[in-house]
């Protein structure tokens, strides 16, 4: 163990947030250690504005609680308590043991339980990356290094901690983490913490659906999706995660559809402008709802059947690995079920798609379909055009409607024999 004064990292107390430094004062003064830890840590040493801070210490969640006004005790895999101070959350975690014999694990060695509790070095050895180890005492202000994460820091390279395929078995999300914080952060992958991946990629089939899908989203909700996924492709831990994902980005006109669409949401993350998730799925996946609809209307299905089928093909195959939820896979649906629609620029038809609810995330589609060349320019244009103009010249703009029309069923009048019977 390190410990390191201000004067040689930098960090200072008031770069921590009021509500972090009131929760370890508050731990203090009732007689126990505590520690800013973790991603916050680290994220302010990088020149970083963290999104939350964590706090560590040695108190047990039932002492922590009763501290603060507003705390609940949260978790089964591993208590916590969140303590609430404003608009702010600090999430208080007690130190937990390294002692493998008290861990509850299933026959690939993932862990199931583990709430068990030890000393701040245990609970050091425990944490996934060394840069992710590091304790930071706001009375002292000095930084805690247990595994040389500072030094690691400097270098700009995310290792684990101990043997990294033991750790990835323990928990294969620490897979994802691993090529999400390197992309995040912009730090090289250690080559002993890349070497075992590609051969462990398939304990990834073990996480659960759900969990696997809030990593995902994490993941693409970064700010720097791209770069993560092309080094899920280098690590060799795209396949399965969204199935066929590596087939669409082999195929020129999908991977430059994906690429925009990627390249958008971390502009507009990165701009803290709204993303949304289904747009973001829907775009990632269209191709393969593209292709099997190709597929089925070169088999005689009529197009709009063939759409509806695609996507339950696709969506079901999805859903088995990710545990997409149903509301985002139904707006999914709305935005590519609208996709044909923009081809009907006569009558009445265009009107009602654009009172339609999901007509700007469906029209915000298109747009991208049009920039990666899918479609032609022209489509989108008109449409952008049509949104803005008053009435009379969208009533100018209207193209003759040649799409087909609905038969109307026909009442089928009795007989007049059948009639004098019912009569009767």
């Amino acid at each position: 163990m390190t410990r390191v004064p201000r004067k040689k990292h930098g960090l200072s107390r008031e770069a921590i947030s009021p509500a972090a430094a009131k929760v370890c004062a508050t731990l203090r003064e009732a007689g126990f250690s505590a520690y800013v830890v973790g991603g916050a840590v680290r994220d302010l040493l990088l020149g970083m504005t963290p999104k939350d801070f964590d706090v560590a210490t040695d108190a047990r969640p039932e002492q922590v609680k009763p501290l603060f006004r507003r705390a609940l005790i949260i978790g089964r895999r591993f208590r916590l308590v969140h303590v609430m101070i404003g608009q702010e959350t600090i999430e208080v975690s007690t130190f937990r043991a390294a002692d493998p014999e008290t861990v509850d694990k299933d026959e690939h060695g993932r862990v199931l339980r583990d709430n068990v509790f030890g000393t701040q070095e245990e609970d050091a050895r425990r944490r996934d990356f060394t840069v992710n180890a590091l304790y930071f005492d706001p009375q002292t202000e000095e930084i805690v290094d247990f595994h040389g994460g500072l030094a690691d820091l400097k270098k700009r390279v995310l290792r684990m901690i101990g043997d990294p395929e033991v750790r990835y078995r323990e928990d294969p999300v620490r897979m994802l983490r691993a090529v999400r914080l390197a992309a995040k952060l912009g730090l090289t992958l250690d080559p002993a913490t890349r070497e075992p991946i590609a051969k462990l990629a398939p304990l990834m089939e073990r996480v659960p659906p759900a969990r696997l899908f809030d990593e995902m989203l994490k993941l693409l909700l970064s700010g720097h999706a791209s770069a993560c996924l092309r080094q899920l492709r280098e690590v060799g831990l795209h396949k399965g995660l969204l199935p066929l994902l590596d087939v669409i980005l082999e195929q020129p006109l999908g991977e430059r559809f994906v690429t925009l669409a990627l390249a958008q949401t971390d502009e507009r993350v990165l701009s803290g402008r709204p993303v949304s998730p289904a747009f973001l799925f829907a775009a990632l996946l269209w191709h393969e709802v593209l292709a099997a609809s190709k597929a089925r209307q070169a088999r005689g299905e009529r197009p709009v059947a063939a759409l509806e089928a695609a996507m339950d093909e696709v969506l079901d195959v999805q859903c088995e690995k990710l545990a997409i939820t149903r509301k985002l896979t139904a707006t999914m649906r709305e935005v590519w079920a609208m996709q044909p629609r923009f081809e009907q620029r006569g009558g009445q038809r265009a009107y009602r798609l654009l009172e339609a609810p999901r007509f700007r995330m469906a029209y915000d589609f298109l747009a991208l379909r049009a920039a990666s060349g899918e479609i032609p320019a022209e489509l989108e244009a008109w449409w952008r055009a049509f949104q803005s103009a008053d009435a009379e010249t969208r009533k100018a703009m209207l193209l003759p409607d040649t799409a087909p029309r609905k038969r109307r069923r026909r009442r089928r009048k009795k007989r007049p024999d059948a009639a004098a019977a019912d009569a009767s």
